[in-house]
């Protein structure tokens, strides 16, 4: 973790040790996942997302193991999660999950797991994974569909788990729409007791660091990690400059244009001028825009300051609504890193060039 200065140097030996307590829980996180997922994508391929969040939903640490599209997605998650439940109507027990692409990861094979974590009573934070399912229904994964409802089965945002009971009649509706049943079901559940564990883990570890909670040590992370960005951000020649990629995609090119802004508070990627949307599901919601992009940003500039809703905050992203980076329901979107995953090199081409 990238420190800034402190007047005791006792406060940042305490702060580093905190770090990595939470750090090694949200890798033991990702560790569980892989071990106990049925997936081979997720147990052999690491595509997920495991991250703590404190209880305004802001993301303090991820795991080295996921994908961009995973982890900067699930930051952006929990947060919508929470508007749709908020945190007066959870209680101790329960599991959140939604696979909506315009609230998640971008597409329905995507499910997001969001637990609170009690302490004495109180919610203290959230810990939250996002693990690609190799069947969710419709017409498997791939871009043929002419609406995201041809895609696969829809999960709203909904109580998986309620005070420590599963849902067993949404349980019973997913098993009932996917190829897989057996699979989906154990993939699920293993997803909701890696977030359990966790929680588990990191309330002993408090009890050892005589913390009440992350409200603090959250602040603490925030603050730094934007502050560290801004520093970095700032070596950045001032100005704005474009640079742009065409994709071959499906018969008609698709061409994404990037405009990139340096300020003294932050850098703005804007993406007027792509392609409008294919009818092909190709497309990306603006949660994916924005991980992949923020990522492209992150592999070059301050690369080794933590990944968290404070460096990410340094970064705005602008995607014209109706381009094929930011579209609406019910647009289908099932093979979105098909174009998605092509951002990263766009922004990095112009850093290239700074």
């Amino acid at each position: 973790m990238t420190s800034s200065p402190q007047n005791n140097p006792n406060d940042e030996i305490r702060f580093q040790v905190i770090w990595s307590n939470l750090i090694s829980i949200v890798e033991e996180q990702a560790r569980m996942l892989m071990r106990t997922a049925f997936s081979p994508v997720v147990r052999d391929s690491g595509d997920l997302s495991a991250a703590l969040f404190d209880r305004q939903g802001r993301m303090l640490a991820q795991a080295q193991t996921g994908t961009p599209g995973h982890v900067n997605s699930t930051a952006a998650a929990v947060p919508l999660m929470l508007e749709e439940i908020p945190l007066d109507q959870l209680d101790e027990g329960d599991h959140l999950i939604t696979n909506d692409p315009w609230l998640a990861s971008g597409h329905l094979h995507d499910i997001t797991i969001s637990s609170p974590v009690f302490r004495a009573g109180q919610l203290i934070g959230f810990f939250a994974c996002t693990c690609h399912q190799l069947d969710i229904g419709g017409r498997g994964q791939g871009p043929d569909a002419a609406s995201v409802f041809e895609e696969g089965l829809a999960i709203p945002v909904l109580k998986l788990v309620k005070k420590g009971e599963v849902n067993a009649d949404l349980m019973k509706m997913i098993r009932a729409n996917v190829r897989t049943p057996g699979e989906v079901e154990a993939d699920i559940l293993s997803y909701v007791a890696a977030n359990e564990v966790s929680a588990q883990t990191l309330c002993d570890a408090l009890d050892k660091l005589d913390l009440d909670g992350l409200e603090s040590i959250g602040d603490q992370i925030i603050n730094r990690s934007r502050t560290s960005m801004i520093d970095e951000i700032r070596k950045l020649p001032r100005g704005k400059a474009t640079n742009s990629i065409t994709l071959d995609s499906f018969g008609t090119p698709v061409e994404i244009i990037c405009t990139l802004e340096v300020g003294d508070d932050g850098l703005v990627l804007d993406f007027e001028g792509s392609s409008q949307a294919s009818t092909r599901g190709v497309n990306l919601v603006y949660n994916y825009t924005n991980a992949y992009a923020s990522f492209g940003v992150r592999c070059i500039v301050g690369p080794d300051i933590p990944n968290n809703t404070g460096s990410l905050s340094a970064i705005k992203v602008k995607a014209p609504i109706g381009s094929i980076l930011n579209v609406e329901r019910p647009w289908p979107v099932c093979a979105r890193h098909i174009i998605g995953q092509f951002l990263p090199e766009v922004v990095m081409g112009w850093l290239a060039k700074s």
